[in-house]
């Protein structure tokens, strides 16, 4: 049995940049982008019989991979050639699908792990990322960009290159443990009780690209500004680049906020937060505000009735809890 844990993650700056329409044809894209203490854990086991059982929200049992509805479980074992007798489990610590953390990609790395650990083949963290892009944007032919994979790989606080070749450069942003204590402090999550596909919004985000082309270079700045900002300790300057950013990102597409999020986001501001965004593409998940650590309480108070989740930035990526043999 082979039990891994792997990360979700929050994006601060450069949302959008990672998506190939823009880095292939605009000199490359840029994200600041930190990985969560909430997690999702894939249980791999071997079965008795032949068959392939996978359990997350349903639960399949089938003869061959071929039959398997869940496609990145499907890809995912024929890219680590496990082809039979195996059982797969998937136990996630928040609402993942559908909220803006990067859900998707942190199973596909995740399952990697699992499925390379099981075969008794060691793999980096790069490796996982990359295959995990190429079962998500190659094959299965999501659209999405590639900064989900490669900060649920590598855990940490990254500034996260992506280059016209389609390489990624990883920089992680130096600061100590208690700096990224610090800066976790600063973070709210509210559940806006709305899940939402991202394909959708992203589709449509992909077709204005060369409209979108002067916003998503200022989004692209902004994630070295960003970074700048967390070296430099600068948190209220951190919150307005995330202010900044919230605006410029509603502008990309319809669908990305609505009155409620506005009125909710307002609120939050009013009550001290410097800034914050919608997780993820936009359109419902989760409001990340960026505030204060003594506006916490009265924060959440002027959000009321949403549930605030408080966060810490994980240090670490995709890992193995356990190997029974």
């Amino acid at each position: 049995m082979i039990i891994t844990r792997t990360p979700f993650r929050i994006s601060f700056a450069g949302g959008g940049t990672d998506l190939p329409s823009f880095y292939r044809e605009y000199g490359g894209g840029a994200v600041t982008s930190a990985a969560i203490d909430r997690f999702i854990h894939v249980l791999v086991n071997e079965k008795f019989d032949p068959s392939i059982r996978v359990a997350y929200s349903k639960t399949e049992n089938v003869g061959s991979i071929d039959e398997l509805q869940h496609g990145l479980v499907r890809e995912a074992l024929r890219m680590t050639q496990v082809h039979r007798a195996v059982e797969v489990h998937t136990i996630a610590d928040i609402p993942g699908e559908g909220t803006g953390v990067g859900s998707s990609s942190s199973l596909t790395v995740g399952l990697l792990n699992a499925l390379y650990t099981y075969k008794g083949t060691v793999v980096d963290a790069a490796r996982l990322a990359e295959e995990a892009c190429r079962i998500e944007i190659n094959i299965l032919h999501g659209t999405l960009g590639k900064q989900d994979q490669y900060i649920a790989a590598y855990g940490g606080l990254h500034y996260l290159e992506f280059r016209p070749d389609d390489s990624v450069r990883v920089h992680p942003v130096p600061l100590s443990r208690d700096d990224l204590d610090t800066l976790s402090s600063h973070i709210s999550l509210f559940y806006t009780g709305t899940t939402r596909s991202s394909g959708p919004i992203l589709q449509d985000q992909e077709a204005r690209t060369d409209a979108n082309r002067d916003t998503l270079v200022q989004m692209r700045e902004q994630a070295a500004r960003m970074r700048d900002a967390f070296v430099a300790r600068d948190w209220p300057r951190a919150g307005e680049l995330l202010d900044e950013g919230w605006t410029l990102k509603r502008t990309l597409t319809a669908g990305i906020s609505n009155a409620q999020i506005d009125e909710w986001y307002s609120r939050g501001k009013a009550a001290g937060a410097w800034g914050g965004k919608i997780t993820g593409a936009g359109g419902g998940g989760f409001l990340m505000l960026f505030h204060p650590p003594e506006k916490s309480h009265q924060v959440a108070q002027a959000l009321s009735p949403l549930e605030r989740i408080s966060v810490r930035i994980a240090p670490e990526g995709s890992r193995i809890l356990m190997v029974h043999r």
